[in-house]
Parts: structure tokens; C-alpha cells; sequence
């Protein structure tokens, strides 16, 4: 019997980012633990990007928002980044409130329009 290796390089699917769960009201003991799945999570995946699925957090409040801003501490520190997964609306306004910015799943990027790329001005417009 015999078995040979495929031939080229394996599978490694170099897009898909990590995902951390995060559920219920989070003890602050549990952040130290949380941040070392952080760097756990971008040491093992090569997008460096942990996607933190914040659905299940319950309330927004003050002690979310400290996890959220340690957690990206720690993927900062690591080379990372995190991006947030279904987000309460509370919680995103919250975040903004703070002056914390966070990239979410499923937001367009605010970035400049492609160069050569011009609106179309009809000819009866009044300029703005």
C-alpha cells in the first residue's frame, strides 16, 4: 500500500478571518482570557483581522465598551486588527459616542471615489 502527497502547496484559505463569539454580560475577569484568544486568534490566522461576533453581548454599556477597546489594544499590539459582527445599534452609537471607531461586517468603507470617476451634471442644475 501506498500514499503520496498531493502535489503543490496545500489548502490555506487566506481570507476568511477569525471569529471570537462573545455572550452575555462579560465578568472583568474574563477580559485577560478574552485578550489572549485575541492574540491566540491572530497568531494562527494569516488575514490578521479577528472578527468579534457581538451579538449575544447583551446591553450596551460602559463594561462592553472596555472589552471592546482592550480587545483592540491587544490585536493592535499583535499586528491585528478586530472587526465587529451584528453590532447593537445602541452599542455602535455608543462606540462613536466614546470616540472609538470600529469596523463592522457589512459597512462600506467611507475612502475617496476611484481616480477618472466623475458625477454627471445635467445642464439645467443650479450649482450647489
Amino acid at each position: 500500500m501506498s500514499c503520496r502527497r498531493p502535489v503543490g502547496l496545500p489548502h490555506v484559505d487566506a481570507t476568511t478571518p477569525a471569529v471570537l463569539s462573545l455572550s452575555g454580560p462579560v465578568a472583568r475577569d474574563e477580559v485577560p482570557e478574552l485578550c489572549h484568544a485575541v492574540r491566540t486568534l491572530l497568531e494562527t490566522t494569516p488575514t490578521g483581522v479577528v472578527v468579534c461576533d457581538v451579538g449575544g453581548l447583551g446591553p450596551p454599556g460602559l463594561a462592553a465598551v472596555d472589552l471592546l477597546a482592550r480587545l483592540q489594544l491587544t490585536a493592535r499590539r499583535a499586528g491585528g486588527r478586530i472587526r465587529l459582527r451584528d453590532p447593537d445599534p445602541a452599542l455602535h452609537a455608543l462606540l462613536h459616542l466614546v470616540g472609538l471607531r470600529f469596523e463592522c461586517e457589512g459597512q462600506t468603507e467611507e475612502r475617496e471615489p476611484a481616480l477618472g470617476v466623475q458625477e454627471a451634471v445635467e445642464t439645467g442644475d443650479p450649482p450647489v
